[in-house]
């Protein structure tokens, strides 16, 4: 991989890199052909959104409500209106930029006073990561930091001041003024001047680098650029975003996975190819890294996670079910000539209409202009979406595979060996997902809403990130658990037409204590002659004293115990699957989970499944094998087949 600086200096971008006067990305405010020929039922949805800010009541945010979260964990009650006031900003900002008749800007003009008003940008979860005297407060008495939000705030008022200076300059020339020094004194010179916040990479150790790096560093850049006017400054800016984007390429696995998951991508990937945007068009074209095969294959993870409508796969944290930037899926495609990016990117156009720029969750500059002015341009391209019925990404060992070629169709299996120290990490080592006919069977019931508990030493007691609630086995009462050095070893990756395999060796995932010398599991999908899923296990324990396990199955299914070692699996009361055991070898327990935190209760409903099957004697070595076929395929019977213990 190509080092950026270096290329920023092979390129003499010194003398390339626009000045603040002719970097001009997109139209503003006066440059009306450009607004007014944007599609009608765009305009009028931009206008509607902005609509919904006329005489707002703009949320307080008070102390009390930061220092919360380091006296009880609770995020939200200041995420929420912290978050309500910039989507409101935005929306406002659109609407008069779409209208140009002035309706919008009082209320604008609130929210940038009240914005620049705050003590601090910084959420209060991440406040103890800036600032150690006292960290429940904002202590204004020393340089701001920067995190997230205090990154993609300073973005959003130099988007502000770009598009509507001339309007707000009509009213009065202190509210340019204002924001221009409320990013500078926040943004721009603690970016310059700061070394210890971790994302930048600068320091020995920061090393453990993850989305935070190129979603602030694409936000920093971008303010830089609007509001930056001293040309050694922009100049050293930019060196210090390739600084960090260089540290940030190198921890990157080869294959361009992302180990925090789709849903991660969005702020991950995609926040790095914001920052390749913002560099090539401020560079004239000239900074150019869109042929780097590392660049490519961060891009086309997406698409190889894909499983069908709204469903991804999602490892780690990551929520099922996400939705795609349409226009920044399809413009990364475009860059790097890849059909198959390209489609996906019209696929999530054609799903969501018109009105998908507004489920951008923070509404950032860099993501809604350009959906705004290529809507059309996606609107009228047509290419097929393919589906690979293969994807083996070796470096975070992941493997994907389809029974057809259609997402709708048959059976999709998913399984992930790498190791308990992975960004926002699980204790999933050998984890697997089932898809039948495109939805859900067995499942990664992913995240609960972030809490301080989340991100503490006490992380591995919330449930959704424990193993025993993963499809996975529990050995002598042992769960796996978390370090870099609890890994799966041995990854070996088979495919043919006929069938795609990974086998994982997962005893390293789990302690000592387990007991356990060898645990192989294997999954594979069998295309021929029969369509089916096999899921071998195979054991050898220490001794011959402690020798127990049982095995979780996580379902979003309704399993319910029927006579003859048989369960049914119901989705909406109708039987989808039906699963055989062995009886007289297994005991089998379903736990029913009601979801009470609110992010899961949206993804899956009321509640979950975990079949619990106890083995109730098992040899010191041997094995089993799982075989389920697909409704289609076995005349509406999913059998595990009778559990066969065998010596090896």
């Amino acid at each position: 991989m190509i080092s950026l600086n270096q290329l920023f200096s092979d390129l003499h971008l010194d003398d390339n890199l626009l000045s603040q006067t002719d970097y001009r990305p997109f139209p503003f405010i006066g440059q009306r052909n450009e607004w007014d020929e944007l599609p009608a039922s765009i305009r009028q949805s931009v206008i509607s959104e902005g609509e919904k800010y006329i005489d707002f009541n703009w949320p307080a945010l008070t102390a009390s409500m930061y220092m919360e979260f380091l006296q009880n964990g609770n995020r939200t009650r200041f995420d929420d209106p912290y978050h309500q006031r910039r989507r409101a900003v935005t929306s406002l900002v659109l609407a008069e930029c779409v209208e140009n008749k002035g309706r919008f800007l009082k209320d604008l003009i609130d929210g940038i006073w009240l914005i620049s008003e705050e003590s601090n940008w910084v959420i209060s979860a991440h406040n103890r990561m800036t600032q150690e005297r006292y960290p429940d407060l904002p202590d204004i008495s020393t340089q701001p930091g920067i995190d997230l939000f205090a990154a993609e705030t300073g973005n959003m008022f130099a988007w502000v001041h770009y598009l509507l200076r001339p309007a707000l300059d009509q009213i009065n020339p202190l509210i340019s003024e204002r924001i221009r020094l409320e990013v500078r004194r926040r943004i721009l010179e603690p970016y310059l001047e700061r070394v210890d916040c971790w994302w930048m990479g600068i320091r020995e150790e920061d090393h453990k680098l993850n989305n935070w790096t190129p979603w602030c560093t694409s936000n920093c850049l971008s303010a830089v650029l609007l509001i930056e006017e001293d040309t050694e400054r922009r100049q050293q800016a930019v060196r210090k975003a390739l600084s960090s984007l260089d540290r940030y390429l190198a921890k990157l696995p080869s294959d361009g996975g992302c180990d925090e998951g789709p849903g991660y991508w969005n702020k991950a990937g995609a926040s790095l190819f914001d920052c390749l945007e913002l560099l090539f068009e401020a560079s004239n074209g000239k900074f150019n890294l869109y042929t780097e095969p590392l660049i490519r294959k961060i891009g086309q993870y997406i698409y190889k996670a894909y499983i069908h409508e709204r469903y991804f796969l999602n490892f780690a944290d990551g929520p099922h079910r996400i939705l795609v930037e349409a226009d920044l899926v399809y413009r990364y495609g475009t860059r790097i000539a890849d059909d198959n990016m390209i489609a996906l990117g019209i696929a999530a156009n054609r799903m969501f209409g018109s009105e998908g720029w507004k489920n951008m969750k923070f509404l950032s500059f860099l993501r809604v202009l350009p959906a705004l002015f290529n809507y059309q341009r996606i609107e009228n391209d047509q290419k097929p979406l393919t589906f690979h019925k293969e994807m083996w990404m070796e470096n975070i060992q992941v493997l994907s595979a389809r029974e057809t070629s259609a997402s709708d169709q048959g059976l999709y299996l998913a399984m992930k060996g790498g190791h308990n120290e992975e960004s926002h990490n699980h204790n999933d080592v050998g984890h697997f997902v089932i898809y039948a006919d495109g939805a859900p069977v067995f499942i990664d019931v992913g995240v609960e809403e972030y809490t301080a508990k989340t991100f503490s030493a006490q992380r591995y007691e919330i449930w959704t990130m424990q193993s025993a609630y993963h499809s996975l086995p529990m050995i002598n009462g042992c769960m796996q658990q978390d370090g870099s050095k609890f890994r799966a070893k041995y990854p070996n990756y088979e495919a043919s037409e006929e069938r795609t395999q990974l086998t994982l060796e997962i005893a390293g995932a789990y302690p000592v204590e387990a007991g356990i010398l060898s645990w192989q599991r294997s999954c594979r999908l069998l295309r021929s002659p029969l369509s089916v899923v096999e899921l071998e296990e195979r054991y050898m324990f220490a001794n011959d004293e402690a020798r127990q396990f049982t095995l979780n199955f996580m379902t979003c299914c309704e399993p319910v115990i029927a006579v003859g070692g048989r369960i049914d699996l119901r989705r909406n009361g109708d039987i989808s699957l039906k699963m055989d055991y062995d009886s007289a070898q297994f005991d089998v327990e379903v736990e029913t989970i009601l979801l009470e935190d609110m992010k899961l209760r949206n993804a899956w409903g009321e509640c979950l499944y975990r079949i619990i099957l106890q083995a109730k004697a098992s040899k010191r070595s041997g094995g089993i094998r799982f075989v389920l076929g697909s409704l289609s395929r076995c005349n509406g019977l999913i059998r595990i087949f009778k559990f066969k213990q065998t010596r090896f």
